[in-house]
């Protein structure tokens, strides 16, 4: 038995990956559940398992390669000397495109000409850029004859330093004039601004009454409970969102219809080196506060570690944007389709607030919820921003 492995696609809105690296070698046997390929997507840089067990047989696509989705990536039997399975005549000449043509004449020439190429996998033209390594005489292992990472293990330049890069990676430091390469900044710059411009937002703000919130935490660490105010608020939008369901909601533009979420999954926006990520804690509503607490904190960590796993980033039914840590009043956040709706939470504010006939001190936060108005109209957003505020100025009602 063969079978071709293709490109999955890792993201509700994922058209095509970077397979970053293989991690496994051609001729090796690969369990089912075992990781194979490291692919950067519109969302983060994640790990994908083999769902089948087999030989890795050919890789088709080296690291550093951008594929689209179904496009075939590697070849893999059952058994070792199984024929390998075929794939069309089309695909394989569109496979073959994405590979740099060498250059037949002047061949053993230690400078290439104007307009002569290497065949070299990007990643490997990237390292030898980095490191000053000299492709042009070099031979390679992979495929036809390709330059892959393997040929450049070990080697430093001789001949030449490396040519300084006007793009430089999200991870690197920015000087002024220079330019940021990052396939998923790139898709979170179309994403939002195709998100902003073609959904009719419209705006809702609140301001509660911070204190009760405030004091609950302040309880539960009396009795070892590390709870911040985001999973306290992640919380309370959860049980509001239980209790109007037409806010947990979403937009399908393809059909043009409103989709009804089933279940209550929030995402909470996580900003990360490579870009923003909205993992999601499933079933928001059915776990107590802690249980919330200790699984935001450890999809935050995965994600700044890039090891998220596509199930949990896929998806959401609504978004919490928190700025509050970072002294942000207030702000408006942009609706993360397809979903209908997104929470922006301003940081915790001590100002004079009136209580009774008196001006007493106080301590106020911000709630702006961006709707999207083909779904949920201004009296759904208001009846559900206010039952959050109650909620939140109410604690205890999360503890039940």
């Amino acid at each position: 038995m063969s079978f071709t492995l293709t490109m999955p696609k890792l993201s509700p809105t994922m058209e095509a990956g970077t397979i970053t690296s293989w991690l496994k070698k051609e001729g090796e046997w690969v369990e089912a559940g075992e990781p194979l390929i490291e692919v950067s997507t519109d969302k983060a840089t994640v790990e994908y398992d083999a769902i089948d067990e087999g030989y890795l047989r050919k890789i088709l696509v080296e690291a550093g390669s951008e594929v689209q989705v179904n496009d075939p990536i590697a070849l893999f039997t059952e058994k070792e000397d199984d024929p390998l399975p075929e794939i069309s005549k089309e695909k394989v000449s569109e496979l073959e495109e994405k590979k740099p043509e060498p250059k037949q004449e002047e061949a053993k020439k230690p400078e290439l000409q104007s307009g002569d190429r290497i065949k070299a996998s990007p990643l490997a033209k990237k390292i030898a850029e980095m490191e000053g390594i000299d492709l042009s005489n070099m031979k390679g292992t992979g495929p036809g004859g390709r330059i892959v990472k393997r040929d450049l293990e070990g080697k430093k330049s001789e001949t030449k330093e490396p040519e300084k890069s006007s793009v430089k990676s999200v991870s690197e430091p920015i000087a002024p004039g220079e330019e940021i390469l990052s396939p998923i900044r790139k898709v979170i710059a179309d994403r939002l601004q195709e998100a902003k411009s073609t959904i009719p937002h419209f705006y809702v703000t609140q301001e509660i009454d911070a204190s009760p919130l405030v004091e609950c935490r302040t309880q539960l660490s009396h009795f070892e409970h590390k709870i911040s105010f985001n999973d306290l608020v992640v919380k309370g939008v959860a049980i509001a969102l239980k209790e109007h369901p037409e806010v947990n909601s979403g937009f399908n533009a393809k059909n043009r219809t409103i989709i009804r979420y089933s279940s209550v999954d929030i995402s909470v926006a996580v900003q990360v080196p490579m870009g923003l990520i909205t993992p999601i804690v499933p079933k928001t509503d059915e776990k107590p506060i802690e249980e919330i607490s200790k699984e935001i904190k450890a999809l935050i960590q995965k994600a700044k570690e890039g090891r998220l796993q596509p199930h949990e980033f896929q998806g959401g039914s609504f978004t919490v944007s928190n700025l509050g840590m970072f002294g942000v009043s207030s702000f408006s956040a942009i609706i993360n389709p397809p979903q209908a709706a997104i929470l922006a939470v301003g940081g915790i504010i001590d100002k004079p607030v009136l209580l009774g006939n008196k001006v007493v001190p106080g301590k106020t936060m911000t709630l702006t919820l961006s709707v999207d108005h083909r779904v949920i109209d201004g009296v759904m957003a208001a009846k559900f921003l206010k039952r959050v505020q109650y909620i939140l100025e109410n604690p205890a009602a999360m503890i039940l």
